[in-house]
């Protein structure tokens, strides 16, 4: 126990069964794995949590938060071992969306002996420019997160009419509007100082990277990009999905993670759509907006 406040979490599942920590995207909430719970908490112990001045976190559990430029990802990676180490887990699966998955890829290199298996959702090594991020933060810090509502659901959806009229595509969207300005900017401060990418090959854990066919936000060339460099990684693209795939292609991101995390060490841990390693093509930017 650190005695330092807990991030906001929720836990479902049966209580001795293995743990697995799911992390959210930036502007979501613990909802945003909504679809997937039931398939993942039928074999696993599964903790969502959410990010500082996001859903149930209070701004504030980071004191860098009001500090422009001074947030890291290792600083939410650290709630994260916070948490596993309250719950009294030294070692947990983890899968995270977009930011979240930098939060797991970040422990993953950092604390392998923490990390059984991992997997990377519409994420990335490096969310492109970190001026990009800069502007990004000092505009919300400005503004609040309605400077970037309008134009989010083009981004998180496929389908944006649909799935912002949808239960779940509206409770992320609302998570986005009530997320605390300050914290949503130290969010992008992590961003822009994230690049893992020469770190890559030191990920050990079993690693699953999906990808949005259709995302803007992080397209797949940053997930070949990432299945390339981690040893051993399986890369499933998914049709008809945007940024927030498992949102957009709920069923089958679910069905891809809870196999992936049933399997041993080692073997196939994915459906026949999953393939390995197709070549990255350099280059191809981030959107700056909304990981």
């Amino acid at each position: 126990m650190t005695g330092r406040p807990l991030a906001h979490h929720r836990l479902d599942g049966p209580r001795a069964a293995p743990p697995l920590i799911l992390g959210p995207s930036l502007g979501t909430s613990t909802a945003v794995w909504e679809p997937q719970l039931a398939d993942l908490a039928r074999e696993h112990r599964v903790l969502r949590w959410d990010l500082p001045g996001h859903g149930g976190t209070p701004a504030d559990i980071l004191p860098s938060v009001c500090e422009p430029g001074a947030t890291t990802v290792a600083d939410l990676a650290r709630l994260v071992l916070d948490l596993a180490d309250h719950h009294g887990w030294p070692r947990f699966g983890y899968a995270g969306i977009s930011l979240g998955g930098a939060v797991g890829a970040h422990l993953a290199v950092h604390h392998p002996e923490r990390v059984g298996a991992l997997a990377l959702v519409c994420s990335s090594a490096r969310f492109g420019e970190p001026a990009a991020w800069r502007e990004r933060a000092a505009l919300v810090r400005e503004r609040g997160t309605a400077a970037v509502l309008a134009a989010t659901p083009g981004r998180w959806f496929a389908d944006p009419d649909a799935a912002a009229a949808s239960g779940p595509g509206g409770a992320v969207l609302a998570d986005l509007a009530a997320a605390d300005r300050h914290a949503y900017a130290a969010c992008c401060d992590a961003l822009a100082g994230y690049d893992l990418r020469a770190a890559l090959g030191g990920i050990s854990a079993p690693t699953l990277v999906v990808a949005g066919r259709d995302d803007p936000a992080t397209p797949p060339p940053h997930a070949r990009e990432l299945a390339d460099a981690i040893p051993g990684a399986d890369l499933l693209e998914l049709g008809r999905a945007a940024h927030l795939a498992g949102l957009d292609r709920p069923a089958d991101t679910g069905r891809a993670l809870a196999a992936h995390f049933a399997a041993p060490a080692g073997r196939s841990r994915h459906g026949e759509t999953a393939h390995h390693g197709a070549p990255a093509r350099p280059g191809a930017p981030a959107h700056p907006d909304t990981p």
